[in-house]
């Protein structure tokens, strides 16, 4: 760095940021850059609210260690985020540390400090998914005397079929929907990725019934609210959780199940594995990077894990009992 060269300030390196780095050097997502945003907001009101000072006066050497570590804190604790959202706020500011440190050297023994917090280890739960009798139920739960409820219809047929993310299915366009000769819908991924699904039959029949109830421009939202904008992501929650509990009387076994939209996505991936679907293809489907994310799916479908033990015979095993010789182990086999 030039000794004469102007070291910007917190709130340009912020803006700088945004405008260079994501935006016009990374070409990122807006997904990406709301992301990002929404942690510098939550950052930005924790510093405020904590030291009484408005965002413009902060400085990178305010972001020190133990003030990260106590917004961290905060997320967890007091906003009741989980670890993975806690890891994803800390990813975000580390990317941000990394361009600041890049800008201005000075900061760099704060940025190192920072960048050596760790990611915060959490245990990975099992996938839920549905079984096809539980879907079922929910895909005929939604009122289909009610616009609201044909497009909830079509909007659950859709995610099921395809395995749609919810954020990309609520970011579907008219122009999306391929009807004829062929039966797709293109969805805009992560990473903007792009991927052609197949329809059933009977989900293109439901988006042919649905097209006329909605604006009829090739940018408009396939799944609109009442007020003709994309459904939000709660919005959609919303409307599944009516839908399941409409459903629970038809189908008992989805009583106190927590489902949410990534739910249909877990299931749609369990059902094609069950179905005999490649892995390598699963992943395409659902737009994994690879198929280690995908292989998740295999290690929760309990019935192929049985389907396979079922094929092994079983080796006698009389009970063996062990019996300590010694005080210390005995105390250590107690505990």
């Amino acid at each position: 760095m030039s000794p004469t060269a102007v070291i910007p300030g917190f709130p340009a390196l912020a803006r700088e940021f945004f405008c260079q780095r994501l935006i016009a050097q990374q070409n990122a997502s807006s997904r990406t850059v709301a992301s990002y945003r929404d942690m510098f907001r939550l950052l930005l009101r924790f510093f405020a609210d904590r030291r009484g000072r408005p965002p413009t006066a902060l400085t990178l050497a305010d972001l020190d260690a133990p003030a990260v570590l106590a917004f961290l804190d905060h997320l967890e604790r007091e906003r009741g985020n989980s670890i993975a959202t806690r890891n994803v706020r800390l990813a975000a500011l580390r990317s941000f540390l990394r361009y600041a440190a890049a800008r201005d050297p000075t900061c760099l023994p704060v940025v190192q400090r920072v960048l050596a917090i760790p990611m915060k280890r959490t245990r990975r739960p099992l996938l839920g998914y549905l079984s096809r009798e539980e879907m079922a139920a929910v895909l005929a739960a939604p009122d289909a005397t009610t616009w609201s409820g044909q497009r909830d219809r079509v909007l659950f047929a859709l995610m099921y079929n395809t395995g749609a993310r919810v954020s990309e299915a609520i970011g579907l366009r008219r122009s999306d929907a391929e009807l004829t000769p062929s039966r797709t819908v293109r969805i805009n991924g992560k990473g903007r990725k792009q991927r052609v699904i197949p329809l059933w039959k009977s989900t293109a029949d439901r988006l042919r019934e649905w097209l006329p109830r909605i604006g009829q421009q090739p940018d408009s939202p396939l799944f609109p609210n009442c007020h003709g904008q994309p459904l939000s992501r709660s919005g959609v929650e919303v409307r599944l959780q009516d839908a399941v509990r409409v459903a629970t009387s038809n189908c008992p076994t989805l009583k106190g199940r927590r489902v949410s939209p990534h739910t249909l996505r877990h299931t749609t991936a369990m059902h094609l594995l069950q179905s005999g679907v490649d892995i390598t293809v699963i992943a395409i489907w659902l737009g994994h990077e690879g198929t280690e994310t995908t292989h998740l799916y295999v290690e929760a479908n309990l019935a192929m894990k049985e389907q396979a033990l079922s094929r092994v015979e079983e080796m006698p095993n009389p009970p063996l009992r062990y019996r300590a010789d010694d005080e210390l182990l005995r105390f250590l086999e107690e505990l």
